[in-house]
């Protein structure tokens, strides 16, 4: 019985791509909640579905606008990059104007927050098309060269498309982190434009998962002193919390 409902579960998803929590208890009257999620659980780990905030949404969906490689990103640290996500979207404030990247926590990100006006540039193919769903959104995708590793875009014309743009927040992600080499990336090009990015944003708010903690990518696009708040998970280190602190860096 369980095994076929978690089939069932899949085809459905498969199907529609995206479905809520109310949605699934609806089609499964005589299963509980915390058993549908149970299942979702199973299939996530199976690599079949990704679990969002309030439902899931079929990998097949994901692969659609993004590809195998990063689909495997968007199904690492889940639990972690929704936690981080849902703290980065109760501080966007409405009628502002943001930057957003394109990293698989960037597209939680945008899955998280509300349809409110807002203005969002965005380097990020799969964050676009999520933030475009959205009515009351105004949403700006910066050309260049696609990355097909995060989907995202860059080029080394950023600099002169910033200099005719505003916004006063930068969201941002990291792939590695550790104090003495600060936030990098693996990708030059990408680390130019979030280096434009920080420096045109009156704010910056780093979203830095804690599995992303000890780890060096090649290039590094901001340090402790770049940032005002960092947006973590629950598993972040006591003692580098205590470090940022130190530097006058917000941790949530």
């Amino acid at each position: 019985m369980k095994k076929e409902r978690i089939e069932e579960i899949a085809e459905l998803l498969d199907k529609r791509g995206k479905l809520t929590l109310e949605q699934l208890d609806e089609h499964f009257p005589n299963v509980s909640q915390m058993t549908i999620r149970r299942d979702l659980l199973q299939l996530e780990q199976e690599g079949r579905v990704i679990r969002i905030r309030g439902g899931a949404m079929s990998v097949k969906e994901v692969q659609k606008v993004s590809g195998e490689s990063y689909t495997r990103k968007i199904a690492s640290q889940t639990d972690e990059k929704i936690t981080i996500a849902q703290k980065a979207a109760s501080l966007v404030e409405e009628n502002s104007s943001i930057f957003m990247d394109g990293g698989t926590t960037a597209l939680y990100l945008a899955k998280e927050l509300p349809d409110i006006n807002i203005h969002v540039f965005t380097n990020g193919l799969a964050v676009a098309i999520e933030l475009a769903k959205k009515k009351n959104m105004k949403v700006t995708m910066l050309g260049g060269q696609v990355m097909p590793e995060n989907l995202s875009t860059s080029s080394p014309s950023a600099k002169m498309y910033f200099e005719n743009t505003n916004f006063e927040l930068a969201i941002i992600s990291a792939s590695a982190f550790t104090p003495e080499d600060g936030f990098s990336c693996g990708s030059q090009v990408e680390a130019d434009l979030l280096i434009l990015a920080r420096k045109k944003a009156r704010s910056v708010y780093m979203m830095l998962d804690s599995s992303k903690i000890g780890k060096i990518m090649p290039y590094t696009f901001a340090h402790l002193d770049d940032i005002n708040v960092l947006i973590t998970d629950g598993n972040f280190p006591q003692e580098l919390k205590e470090k940022f602190a130190a530097d006058n860096i917000v941790v949530m």
